[in-house]
C-alpha cells in the first residue's frame, strides 16, 4: 500500500516563504543547473531545456502526490521570488530527513538558515515529528553553518555514506529534536 497524498503547505518565516513550485520558478531551476554540486546531488536537469525544467517542476509536485515527502521552493517572503529548494522526507518512527539547496546568486544571505528554521518548526511543532536529520559533506562549511544556526547539532561522521558524482563521500550527520513539551503530531 502506498502512502496517502500529502498537502503541500505554505510556510512563512520572514525573510523566506516556502511554497509549492510553480512555472515561475523555471529561472531558478535554470540557474541551479549551472552549479556542478547541485547537479551531482539533486534531480535538477543537466540541460535545462523547457521540457526538462517542466519535468523537474512536476517531480517536485509528484513527491507530495505520492506521499513520499515535500519538496518546496524557498522564496523571498516579500516578493515570492525563488531562491532554492528544501525538502522533508519522512523516515518513519517520528523521524524525517531534510535536504536543501540554494541558487548560487542567493548564497551567503541567510536563505538556507531561514528555510531550515521555517521547515524545522513546521515539522517538529505542527507535524509533531520527534527528530529531523540532515547530512552534510565535511567540506561544506556554508551548509554546516546554516544547519547549526538553525538549531541542528552534529552527531557524527558517516564514513563512505553516500555516492556523489560517482564517488563515495563521507557525510556529517546533524539532527534537530522536537522541543520538550511540544506534543507529538
Amino acid at each position: 500500500m502506498s502512502p496517502a497524498p500529502l498537502d503541500v503547505p505554505l510556510l512563512v518565516h520572514p525573510p523566506v516563504l516556502l511554497r509549492a513550485f510553480t512555472a515561475a520558478d523555471a529561472p531558478l531551476v535554470v540557474e541551479a543547473s549551472r552549479d556542478p554540486y547541485i547537479l551531482a546531488t539533486t534531480t535538477v536537469p543537466l540541460v535545462p531545456s523547457p521540457d526538462a525544467v517542466e519535468a523537474f517542476l512536476e517531480r517536485q509536485h509528484e513527491r507530495a502526490r505520492s506521499g513520499t515527502g515535500w519538496s518546496l521552493a524557498v522564496c523571498v517572503a516579500r516578493t515570492g521570488a525563488g531562491r532554492g529548494q528544501i525538502g522533508l522526507w519522512p523516515l518513519g518512527q517520528g523521524r524525517a530527513s531534510v535536504g536543501y539547496w540554494v541558487a548560487p546568486s542567493s548564497r551567503r544571505r541567510g536563505v538556507a538558515t531561514a528555510a531550515l528554521e521555517c521547515l524545522s518548526r513546521w515539522a517538529l511543532e505542527d507535524l509533531g515529528l520527534a527528530r529531523l536529520e540532515l547530512y552534510v559533506e565535511p567540506w561544506n562549511t556554508g551548509s554546516l553553518r546554516a544547519a547549526v544556526t538553525a538549531g541542528y547539532e552534529r552527531e557524527g561522521l558517516m564514513r563512505s555514506f553516500r555516492e556523489v558524482d560517482g564517488r563515495r563521500q563521507d557525510m556529517l550527520l546533524l539532527a534537530r529534536l522536537r522541543p520538550p513539551g511540544v506534543p507529538a503530531g
